[in-house]
C-alpha cells in the first residue's frame, strides 16, 4: 500500500474521545458497563423497571442475577436523588457508581460501592444481596431483553425507533 493510501482495517484501539455530549454521570455509566463483562454480567443504560424510576445501568448476570448501579458525578448529584430507595425493589444488589475524588463515607451502608471512570470502573464494595421474587425476576429479565433488542435494531436501522415506540 502507498503511505497515501489510508488503512482499511479498523483501529483497534479504544476511542479515547469522551463521546458526543457525554454529561459526566453518562461518563462513569460508560466505565461502568465497560466493567461487567468482566464478572460475567451485561447490561443496559438508562433502563425504566417500571413507571417512573430509569436506572443508570441495569446488569444481568449469568445466573439472572440483578443488579443497579445509579451514577452519580457529585455530592450535589447525590443530594438530590431522592428515588434511590425505590430502585431497591428492582435489583438483586444495588451500587453506586462514583469517581475517585467523591467522599464516599456520604453513600449509605449496605449498598455497593464502584469507582468509574470513562474507561472502567473497580467493584470496591459488593452490596448486600436482597432477591428479587421469581415472578419479578422474569418481567425485569423480558424488559432487559426487549429494550436490548429494540436498542440494538435501532441501531442498525435508525428508521425502525418511529416505528416501533418509545423504549421505556
Amino acid at each position: 500500500m502507498s503511505d497515501l493510501t489510508p488503512d482499511p482495517r479498523p483501529d483497534p484501539r479504544p476511542d479515547p474521545r469522551p463521546g458526543p455530549n457525554l454529561q459526566p454521570g453518562q461518563l462513569l455509566a460508560r466505565g461502568v458497563a465497560r466493567h461487567l463483562p468482566a464478572h460475567g454480567f451485561v447490561s443496559i443504560e438508562e433502563f425504566v423497571p417500571t413507571r417512573g424510576l430509569r436506572v443508570d445501568v441495569m446488569g444481568l448476570g449469568p445466573k439472572g442475577e440483578i443488579w443497579v448501579i445509579e451514577c452519580k458525578s457529585s455530592r450535589a448529584d447525590f443530594a438530590s436523588d431522592t428515588k434511590w430507595q425505590g430502585y431497591l425493589d428492582w435489583c438483586d444488589r444495588y451500587f453506586w457508581a462514583v469517581d475517585a475524588g467523591f467522599p464516599t463515607e456520604l453513600l449509605p451502608d449496605g449498598t455497593g460501592l464502584i469507582i468509574a471512570d470513562q474507561y472502567d470502573a473497580e467493584i470496591i464494595r459488593m452490596g448486600q444481596e436482597d432477591k428479587l421474587a421469581p415472578a419479578r425476576r422474569r418481567v425485569l429479565i423480558q424488559k432487559f431483553a426487549q429494550h436490548a433488542a429494540r436498542r440494538l435494531q435501532g441501531y442498525r436501522d435508525p428508521g425502525v425507533a418511529a416505528l416501533s415506540g418509545p423504549m421505556g
